[in-house]
């Protein structure tokens, strides 16, 4: 049949209905972000409605399949193949917090045919070669990968081509997925003869004329932010990296932490660090990062609601952690950072990586440890053991894209430019101090009172 024209833009005539459409919003199975994921689901199809057209397919990330790896989309891409293709034309994803206007998304989505083979989106690159990108065309940084916040879109055509490689071949170039929109803009690339990203400026992060998405902010408000003496801090650190690393924390975040313990190798009073008794490690630290989970359920250590645990080379914005926070119940195991994904297309797992903090609920870390699961060895990879364990105990890893494992220079600067981060890692070739202070630092006037600072 063919459709209405829209009341909102009478000068179209569309061809291409609400109904051809399934909109895919990449929600998170922790209770929040299921439920801000179900919000837009509403949103979307009460828009719909108003319309007066069919109402286009809205569809939950994670109450696809059992399958945590969802995440990453393309495990998910066979399935949505097989159920949806045949009466779909387009599918777009979004992000939990990116509002979708119909109209105007017909109205893009129209100018190209979905027999064929299109990815689009609104277009970033990368300004060097970036260990989160694998270093992919590091001798050519033109190449274009999707802005999640904005939405991106896969015609039905792409999709079912890019469904059929996955069950044929099994494969991708890395086991580890970073960046997801990066992976996915590399692997349609690789598998379409060089396929690439199609620049519509209407795939919006910043509200303006005539844009199919806007985008509101990866750090909601949900109230107060927590009081500081409800996160309890442990910096992981060793002696060669005392004097080097630790003066950079002192002069940075340690002043907005409320209880704060420095783990070593040895004791050293002037700091002061403690020593778990674990031996400094030149690889993984897991034996460290276990024996602190463990001293965290002590008296030893003030009794808190959330455990934060960080590199001596991690930089944080504390204050915007405990805002972050405010959105989560304690009560509930949880497990958040930067999400990483080890062989996820042959059902992987998970993992929040440490370098840019990992944030846990004391029942996580009390589920953890009751649960016997642990580390084979003490220079095992913390993180990735972390993620292992809480995979088997079906405790998902919540993604924040706030959290970085990278320095700032690893990331997109239009990317950063419009996020409050909440942490960067690394010292390497940058000057902390000043990344701290123009990105993370916030400005007290009054006690009650912060004003963050957008870069």
């Amino acid at each position: 049949m063919k459709h209405q024209p829209l009341k909102l833009f009478p000068c179209w005539d569309l061809f291409l209905g609400l109904d051809e459409v399934v909109i895919v919003i990449q929600s998170q199975r922790n209770s929040f972000h299921a439920r801000r994921g179900g919000q837009r689901k509403v949103e979307i199809l009460q828009e719909a409605l108003n319309l007066g057209q069919e109402i286009p397919t809205v569809l939950l990330l994670h109450e696809l399949s059992e399958y945590e790896g969802d995440w990453s989309i393309i495990p998910v891409l066979p399935h949505l193949s097989a159920t949806r293709s045949q009466s779909a034309s387009w599918f777009v994803f979004i992000e939990e917090e990116t509002k979708v206007t119909l109209p105007a998304l017909l109205q893009v989505l129209s100018r190209y045919q979905d027999k064929k083979e299109w990815f689009l989106g609104k277009r970033l690159h990368d300004n060097e070669a970036s260990i989160i990108h694998h270093y992919a065309f590091s001798e050519g940084l033109s190449f274009g990968y999707p802005d999640p916040a904005a939405g991106w879109a896969l015609s039905a055509a792409l999709l079912q081509s890019l469904a059929e490689q996955i069950q044929h071949e099994r494969s991708l170039k890395s086991d580890f997925t970073i960046d997801l929109t990066h992976e996915i803009a590399l692997f349609i690339w690789e598998e379409r003869n060089g396929l690439e990203l199609t620049d519509v400026p209407e795939f919006c992060t910043e509200l303006k004329d005539a844009c199919a998405t806007t985008f509101t902010t990866y750090l909601p408000h949900c109230g107060d932010p927590v009081s500081k003496k409800e996160l309890f801090v442990a910096v992981k650190t060793c002696q060669k990296f005392h004097s080097e690393r630790i003066s950079v924390v002192k002069a940075t975040w340690e002043k907005d932490a409320g209880s704060l313990e420095y783990y070593s190798d040895v004791t050293d009073p002037s700091i002061p660090t403690i020593s778990l008794g674990v031996a400094n490690t030149e690889r993984g630290h897991c034996g460290k990062t276990f024996a602190l989970l463990k001293r965290f359920l002590t008296p030893a250590v003030p009794q808190t609601d959330w455990l934060l645990i960080v590199d001596d080379d991690t930089l944080i914005s504390l204050p915007r952690l405990r805002r972050l926070l405010r959105c989560y119940d304690p009560k509930e195991p949880l497990v958040l950072g930067e999400r990483y994904g080890y062989a996820l297309v042959h059902n992987g797992y998970s993992y929040t990586t440490g370098g840019g903090g990992i944030v846990l609920s004391r029942p996580a870390v009390s589920k953890l440890l009751s649960s016997g699961c642990g580390c084979f060895s003490d220079d095992a990879p913390d993180d990735m053991v972390l993620g292992r364990c809480f995979t088997s105990l079906r405790i998902p890893i919540t993604n924040s894209p706030l959290f970085h494992q990278g320095r700032l220079n690893d990331y997109s600067e239009t990317l950063m430019s419009l996020q409050e981060a909440v942490s960067f890692h690394k010292h390497w070739n940058i000057d902390p101090v000043a990344v701290y202070e123009h990105w993370l630092k916030d400005i007290r006037k009054h006690s009650d009172v912060l004003i963050y600072i957008s870069a």
